[in-house]
């Protein structure tokens, strides 16, 4: 082992201070003088600096002895940091006991100090009690420092095994050997980090697959708790969004360009739907099938992706616009891990399917931008203020009619304060319609278009009205 250079300088200045220092030692000594009834301190210039030769000494003495029990091992350092302790107690403990037996100027003015002597050993055993109290309560504070990182590894290693140390770093002592266990746990926590690391990097990367909230609907934690048949059903609310080309583009686009185009428009909606608080079930051909714990933030977050859509619409007018229309229902689905062991997917199952793929084909044909249901109306706190108006319903196998509502929020001002002011107009309309009575319905909406002649629900329920009346 290379000795430190400091070590080297504080062994140097030790044997400087020691070889004067016992040279003046008998001068020190000297100026120690027992009378026989106590002790006299009397030192000459000498003694003088022989004794504060005497103390630099012992301190250069002390420092090195410390650093020397640093490079023990546990066992060997408790017994070479209790040796001068020992030999100490033992030569107080030889005083105190010889102070009443032998005879001499030393022994008769220690008498004196202690007042203790043959007939009063009564002090004699007080003096011995306390000096063997200082001597465990000094034992016992050595025993704690040199056994305190003991108590460290201890609370480390559970700390480690609990996975709570993470980036803190772990100091023991100076000692060599627990440095060496330092250094080891160092090890450990760092394998341990790095692993977590990579657990966490792959669990991030499996969110790309298996959204958070997908695990969250199941109970799990992480992707590793997953298997196969694992499901739980509970209510949620699907946002389907289609996109759909609007208008034509300069150029045909090819089938690479047409692939990006249509990624840089789901770059846009998914963020949406993660802010909003859903996750992406599965990305179909020209659209994104969505899910949401509760309505309004699927609501929230359909007028969101319009308004986002509307804005790169409008930034890139040498390509494509895109129409996003967006339905969204509120129903009980079944979240499950499907497939076999070699290969399993997430997925969301559903009694209402068909009212899904309707919706779809109603908000084409009716061109609205947002269409809902009537359970995800029911399921929407009070509180949440939104302008909406009935659209219709559908009819599927083995259910009740499902209501459908087209959300006014997406159209501009004007639009949409008109559409508000003649809500009521065109829902009779539709009463109307459904009833069979299609001349006034005709005439419901063709007073609505007479106000808001883009509307196109009210122009497809005109025509529709017209061609059962045999008008063209």
């Amino acid at each position: 082992m290379v000795m430190k250079t400091s070590t080297k300088v504080l062994i140097a200045f030790y044997i400087l201070t020691l070889i004067p220092a016992l040279v003046l030692g008998q001068y020190v000594f000297s100026g120690i003088i027992a009378t026989g009834t106590g002790f006299i301190f009397n030192f000459e210039t000498l003694g003088i600096i022989g004794l504060i030769l005497l103390v630099i000494n012992n301190i250069f003495g002390g420092i090195l002895y410390l650093r020397f029990l640093r490079t023990l091992k546990l066992s060997k350092t408790i017994f070479f940091a209790t040796l001068p302790l020992s030999i100490i107690y033992g030569i107080g403990m030889f005083f105190i006991a010889g102070s009443a037996i032998f005879d001499g100027v030393i022994f008769a003015s220690i008498r004196s100090v202690l007042n203790i002597s043959a007939q009063n050993v009564y002090n004699m055993i007080l003096w011995g009690i306390l000096l063997t109290l200082v001597y465990f309560v000094i034992l016992f504070l050595i025993y704690s420092y040199v056994c305190r990182p003991v108590q460290k590894i201890e609370q480390f290693t559970r700390r480690l095994g609990d996975g709570r140390i993470g980036e803190q770093k772990i100091w023991l002592g100076k000692s060599k050997q627990f440095q060496n266990i330092e250094a080891s746990l160092e090890k450990i926590n760092y394998n341990y980090l790095d692993k977590e690391d990579m657990v966490r990097q792959t669990d991030l990367e499996a969110q790309k697959f298996i959204p958070r909230q997908f695990l969250k609907f199941l109970g799990k934690n992480s992707i590793t708790e997953l298997e196969l048949g694992n499901q739980v059903r509970k209510k949620a609310t699907i946002l389907y969004c289609d996109i759909l080309n609007s208008s034509n583009a300069p150029s045909a686009l090819s089938l690479e360009e047409n692939f990006n185009f249509l990624n840089s428009y789901l770059n846009i909606i998914s963020p949406i739907i993660r802010k909003h608080g859903g996750f992406v079930d599965k990305y179909t051909g020209e659209g994104i099938l969505a899910v949401f714990s509760r309505p309004e933030s699927a609501m929230d977050c359909a007028i969101a992706i319009s308004r986002a859509i509307e804005i790169k619409n409008l930034s890139q007018k040498h390509l494509p616009n895109i129409d996003a229309r967006i339905s969204i229902h509120t129903q009980e689905v079944v979240f499950g891990i499907v497939g076999e062991e070699a290969r399993m997917s997430p997925t969301i199952i559903s009694d209402d399917g068909n009212i899904s793929n309707k919706l779809e084909e109603i908000n084409k044909f009716m061109g609205t931008k947002i269409i809902f249901t009537k359970q995800s109306l029911n399921d929407m706190p009070v509180k949440y203020k939104f302008s909406y108006r009935f659209i219709g319903s559908i009819n599927a196998p083995n259910q009740d009619a499902c209501y459908i509502f087209e959300c006014l929020e997406v159209y501009p001002r004007k639009k949409r304060e008109r559409l508000i002011a003649l809500k009521n107009k065109f829902e009779e309309g539709v009463r109307l319609y459904n009833n069979a009575d299609y001349y006034n319905a005709r005439k419901r909406f063709k007073e609505v278009l007479s106000y808001v002649s883009d509307d196109k629900p009210s122009y497809v329920y005109f025509n529709k009205a017209c061609d059962r009346l045999d008008i063209s």
